[in-house]
């Protein structure tokens, strides 16, 4: 793998160099290079094989055309190239297999435009001219500078509470309700849902990340994140589940640094087992989204997340999120009681839709946007809204005029209602046991 890219060796850059299979498309694109102002002697034989090799030892150009003629499994083929090119390369590949899964795979993978052979003059101009535009252009760091970043953590206090449905939707209705350019980060490796909720293919970009981390970059960032929508972003994986994951965490870190430059808001769907061994993510977290059930285990488990957080994230606005929520005959703790035991008020109720659900899976959408106009549902959209109202307030930006205020401080200190209730017996004295817990 190269070194870093630096001004020095930009200056050792070629324009463009290409690598190609056969003489025929060597003889289609020396022309249209000449017209484009470039070397007709940087088109190489070889194909992809070629260029790992040449890339391997020097500067990789700004433009790269690689052939995968011959490539009998162009995915894999396209990560290894990606290894050696520096960041900044725009890569434009051709071959002769017409499919659309695997156009869209090597477009998800990092490259620039995916061309069916024979190629003609005209396509090629068209690429090479898109591709020019692209490193003319300004870069997304320049753009999302206008607004600060803002961190959300979305935290399931039990397992199969909705945290990552509810994280999915809160990303889909910030980039378009809110028009910020969103980063969605699952870091549930192994069976995360970011990508599958959005019916997208995960790609290999997290896993990459965390096996080497000094290849995370802004340029690793634009080519790992598998777009949903043009503000939307998602980095997502499945990794065997025959492979554990080994990693201090310092490749998540990364990540979310480089994702604070490249984009106005990042979700992240963070596992409470992350808590517990990388207690060092939430630290860039503005605001935590609480993510709970009305049961014992999860008045148990809130009460100690929240004195976590209070130890460990004092900065974070903590929302208190009761979701999947039943009729009162069916809950088993009630609203009252819960947020007695936890000493806080819970700050949206959204209640539980199995139709709702299932259509959304069946789509392939967010369930805020499947459920687009359910009633019942408008918490989450109410949730959005406040989420965004936070950012605009910690932005320094008054909330549009006649907006009612939605929450409280949302801080873990915010009162709560009376304990009662026989079933709240067992948690008698929990936050005794958690001194960390905010008292009334």
């Amino acid at each position: 793998m190269n070194a870093p890219w630096t001004p020095a060796r930009a200056g050792q850059r070629e324009p463009f160099v290409a690598f190609v299979c056969d003489e025929s498309t060597a003889e289609a694109i020396r022309p249209i290079a000449v017209e484009m102002g470039w070397s007709a002697e940087k088109v190489n034989k070889g194909g992809l094989r070629n260029a790992v090799q040449t890339l391997s030892v020097s500067a990789s150009p700004n433009i790269l055309f690689v052939d995968l003629s011959e490539s009998g499994d162009p995915l894999n083929d396209i990560n290894a190239l990606a290894e050696v090119c520096e960041p900044g390369t725009v890569v434009i590949a051709a071959g002769q297999v017409n499919d659309v899964r695997l156009y869209r795979d090597l477009v998800a993978s990092g490259i620039q435009d995916y061309l069916l052979k024979p190629l003609n003059p005209d396509m090629l101009r068209e690429s090479f001219s898109q591709a020019l535009a692209l490193l003319n252009a300004p870069r997304t760091t320049e753009a999302s500078t206008e607004r600060p970043h803002c961190g959300i953590g979305v935290i399931g206090a039990r397992g199969g509470v909705g945290a990552s449905t509810l994280a999915t939707s809160l990303a889909w209705l910030i980039s378009g309700k809110g028009n910020r350019t969103t980063a969605l980060l699952d870091l549930d490796v192994h069976f995360g849902t970011g990508a599958l909720a959005l019916d997208l293919e995960p790609g290999r970009g997290l896993t990459d990340a965390i096996e080497n981390p000094s290849r995370i970059d802004g340029l690793f960032i634009e080519r790992a994140m598998v777009r949903a929508s043009d503000r939307l972003a998602v980095l997502s994986a499945e990794a065997p589940i025959h492979s554990p994951i080994v990693t201090d965490g310092a490749a998540f870190y990364q990540l979310q640094e480089e994702l604070k430059t490249a984009f106005e808001a990042t979700v992240v769907d963070l596992p409470r087992a992350m808590l517990v061994n990388h207690p060092h993510l939430v630290s860039d977290i503005q605001i935590a989204v609480l993510v709970t059930e009305l049961t014992l285990a999860a008045a148990r488990d809130t009460i100690r997340l929240l004195a976590w957080f209070k130890s460990n994230a004092p900065q974070a606005r903590l929302v208190v999120v009761a979701n999947r929520v039943q009729a009162s005959a069916q809950i088993e703790i009630s609203r009252k009681d819960f947020e007695g035991s936890i000493e806080r008020k819970v700050d949206f109720v959204v209640p539980f839709e199995p139709k709702q659900a299932a259509q959304a899976a069946k789509l392939g959408k967010p369930l805020a946007e499947a459920a687009k106009g359910v009633k019942s549902l408008q918490p989450i959209a109410d949730l959005a809204q406040h989420l965004l109202d936070t950012i605009d307030e910690g932005a320094g930006e008054a909330p549009p005029k006649g907006k009612k205020k939605l929450l409280g401080s949302g801080k873990a200190d915010a009162g709560g209602a009376e304990k009662g209730g026989s079933l709240l017996g067992k948690l008698t004295g929990l936050t005794a046991k958690f001194p960390g817990k905010a008292k009334k």
